[in-house]
């Protein structure tokens, strides 16, 4: 289900205290995968630093499983349930950004074995305040309006807030980035040029450069750029 552009899928269960989600596991059911959801992701931006937890580790209910940092965040990523940690993702030390692009997926934190619960997971689950998409969809609606959470179709890799500035001058600029930039990093344009969407679809067509998506809010035009060539 999508909720104002974020994604939250169908078959998990989320912690709206925590910002988290969680997996059942169909091999064993008293076994969980964690992960973030996009509201932290898009309060932190880029994630630039991650640690967890050792192996065999016992967490408690709402302590924390590790860390995530970034350029302007630091925060705790927390349990919703008591545990113990008996995978973690390694691939996400290396390569944090992994967790921005594929928080669902790719993304994940650890797998966690519960401690203590009814021998019902599912029951026993949403007694922690676990709850799945369809029973808190207008939670997260209202979570997202307060934070004032924005998500795209791809995770920007860089920021342009071009307010004020012609169009031509943004592009400008944008060409500049774009040469110093990697294959596949992504740019999030703001501008409130009223010209802006024309005139970044025709820089798009003429260049070979992706436009994956753009749309107004307000008075201001975002643009998310990826880099092809």
């Amino acid at each position: 289900m999508q909720i104002c552009h974020c994604d939250f899928p169908e078959g998990i269960l989320y912690d709206l205290d925590n910002f988290v989600w969680i997996k059942i596991e169909d091999k064993d059911r008293s076994i969980i995968t964690v992960g973030v959801t996009p509201i932290i992701l898009s309060l932190a931006g880029i994630l630039t630093k991650i640690k967890i937890k050792e192996i065999g580790t016992i967490v408690e209910k709402n302590k924390s499983i590790g860390s995530i940092e970034s350029l302007r965040y630091f925060g705790i990523v927390r349990c919703p349930i008591k545990g113990k940690i008996i995978e973690t993702n390694n691939t996400i030390f290396s390569y944090p950004k992994i967790v921005n692009d594929f928080p669902y997926t790719n993304g994940w934190f650890v797998k966690i074995k519960i401690h203590e619960l009814d021998s019902n997971i599912e029951s026993g689950l949403k007694k922690v305040n676990l709850k799945s998409i369809d029973e808190c969809h207008h939670e997260i609606k209202k979570l997202i309006e307060k934070l004032h959470v924005r998500c795209f179709s791809a995770f920007p890799d860089y920021e342009m807030f071009e307010i004020g500035v012609e169009c031509a001058a943004t592009l400008t600029k944008l060409d500049e980035l774009i040469r110093k930039i990697n294959i596949g990093n992504i740019v999030h344009v703001v501008s409130d040029d009223t010209s802006a969407d024309l005139e970044m679809i025709r820089w798009s067509e003429q260049t070979g450069q992706g436009l994956l998506e753009f749309r107004k809010e307000g008075n201001l035009y975002h643009f998310i750029v990826k880099k092809k060539k």
